[in-house]
């Protein structure tokens, strides 16, 4: 029988309700957090096998409270870290430049920073959405048509390693999240803002024979004859990463010859250590105008590109992934409006704008490689430091760009504080004693007569749920402690509202000023009445 008599497989078909292209961190977390809610998902990577080196090495501490909702808890789980470290920027002298704190905990409820290994992270995710009988993951598939209308969404895929086999998905909504060439943000036409910021960095992941040390473990050599980062890999392991300089070929510097002529003044050698990736990677900064057309969505590096100096890349993704995932899930079983999807695009483009310039202001000072220039900046930062008795500086509460929330109330479109409580017999995290979702919180306040009728079966229809906060004092459904709902109570808060992402939707004095706010919250999330 020859070739031509062979009639070709017809494609496979599939239906799902959410299509995700692209099985890394951003979309098997999104595929998680729908299928864990009986969503069905087909998600699909054009890799046929897991990359197995390192990329992402740090997560802040929101990414660690997302996490905890999977039941990974990154303060006792082995494959994280915490070293409970202030961070340092230091001039080519080893002088002091800039302290930052990476050591105590944030307002959220677990620390500032984490260090961890992509790979190991990856196969947890892998294995959870592997569990679920709802999540279909296939690899080895490349997208090359998608076609959408206003009732669904149509995505064509074909083998990646013969390019014969065909399948095509229908889903209700489809969302791409596969990475900086992303194919669904071209399929859609959507445009990309690219800021002119390239910088070559050399990164040497390492595994250091067990006892080698580094001190501080985390600090920045802002060297203008070769600027440098030096911090941890995940448990076992540490990151260098080399600026490549002017004239310098990114090809020679990456052969393992020159990592390990980079690498000698710091004590590793092919005796000692063992060089796990080397690869030269070029920073940039830019981000996509739209992330929604339609019923499908784009999200993590397809959607936004930041410089690592700030170590956001992968928790900006992560946190389109949450975004997303409770949206979805709300338009999908008819409690939310098709309109959420709005807000998904005006909070987090905004949001995540913050950290790309961020990263990129952080880039600007550690970059200079020119000697009179690095001189002026040392003294300027050296001065500053020293006005404020070197005390380390905190990183700033990043707000969401317009959309869910009520701008005008205190700490709305910030992430929530979370404090210790004890529910139900269980001492814990509120998040984990408690619970996530639409939570409406009363410091020490009274809940009863707090939503009018319509207001309550609406908050029904959002599975909300209501609990005081107080101390074994007074009444309360929820016992806080620590100080960190009196806190929030001193400062004349005495009604939260907070969203499933953990955000706050609105605060509020008064029952009266916390219905206003429900009112408008409630009009902006649910279906259109017919």
């Amino acid at each position: 029988m020859t070739a031509q008599n062979v009639a070709a497989a017809p494609p496979e078909q599939r239906q799902a309700e959410v299509a995700i292209v692209g099985a890394g961190p951003v979309g098997l977390m999104l595929a998680i957090l729908l299928g864990r809610h009986g969503i069905s998902v087909a998600i699909y990577d054009k890799w046929p096998e897991v990359y197995d080196r390192p990329r992402a090495v740090t997560m802040d501490a929101e990414v660690a409270r997302i996490l905890a909702t999977l039941d990974i808890d990154v303060d006792l789980d082995p494959a994280f870290e915490n070293h409970r470290e202030l961070y340092y920027w230091k001039n080519a002298a080893l002088e002091d430049l800039q302290i930052v704190d990476w050591e105590s905990l944030a307002p959220c409820g677990w620390h500032v920073t984490y260090w961890f290994n992509q790979p190991q992270l990856e196969a947890r995710l892998i294995e959870m959405a592997e569990a679920l009988p709802n999540i279909h993951l296939a690899r080895g598939w490349t997208a090359t048509e998608l076609e959408k209308d206003d009732t669904g969404v149509s995505l064509t895929l074909r083998d990646t390693a013969t390019g014969q086999m065909s399948q095509t998905v229908t889903a209700q909504y489809l969302v791409g999240a596969d990475g900086a060439n992303s194919f669904v943000r071209e399929a859609l036409g959507l445009e990309t803002i690219d800021k002119g910021y390239f910088f070559d960095w050399l990164i040497l992941d390492m595994i250091p024979e067990p006892g080698f040390t580094v001190s501080p473990a985390q600090w920045q050599l802002c060297d203008p004859k070769r600027p440098t980062t030096i911090v941890p890999g995940g448990p076992g392991r540490r990151r260098w990463e080399f600026m490549v300089l002017q004239g310098e070929s990114n090809a020679e510097i990456s052969e393992p010859e020159a990592a390990w002529r980079l690498l000698e003044p710091w004590g590793l050698t092919p005796n000692n250590a063992e060089l796990e990736r080397s690869a030269v990677y070029r920073f940039q900064a830019r981000w996509t105008k739209a992330w929604v057309a339609g019923r499908c969505m784009i999200a993590g590096d397809a959607a936004h590109l930041m410089p690592p100096f700030a170590g956001e890349g992968m928790c900006a993704g992560l946190r389109d992934a949450v975004a997303l995932a409770w949206r979805l899930r709300g338009m999908l079983d008819g409690t939310l409006g098709p309109q959420v999807l709005q807000s998904y695009e005006s909070e987090r483009i905004a949001h995540a704008k913050h950290y790309i310039q961020f990263s990129q202001d952080l880039g600007d000072i550690i970059c200079i490689a020119d000697p009179q220039k690095a001189e002026a900046r040392d003294a300027r930062m050296k001065a500053d430091l020293a006005a404020r008795d070197f005390e380390p500086i905190t990183g700033d509460l990043v707000k969401l760009g317009p959309g869910l929330w009520c701008a005008e109330t205190p700490d709305a479109g910030a992430l929530s504080p979370q404090g210790r409580v004890r529910f139900e017999g269980r001492e814990d995290r509120f998040d984990q004693a408690v619970g996530q979702g639409w939570m409406l919180l009363g410091l020490d306040a009274p809940l009863g007569d707090l939503l009018t009728p319509d207001q309550s079966e609406a908050w029904e229809r959002l599975g909300g749920r209501a609990f005081r906060i107080g101390s074994d004092a007074g009444p309360a459904d929820v016992t806080a402690l620590d100080d960190t709902y009196a806190e929030w109570r001193a400062d004349g808060v005495a009604y939260v509202l907070i969203r499933p992402d953990f955000y706050v939707a609105a605060t509020a004095s008064t029952a009266g000023e916390m219905r206003g706010c429900l009112d408008r919250l409630l009009n902006d999330l649910l279906p259109a009445k017919i």
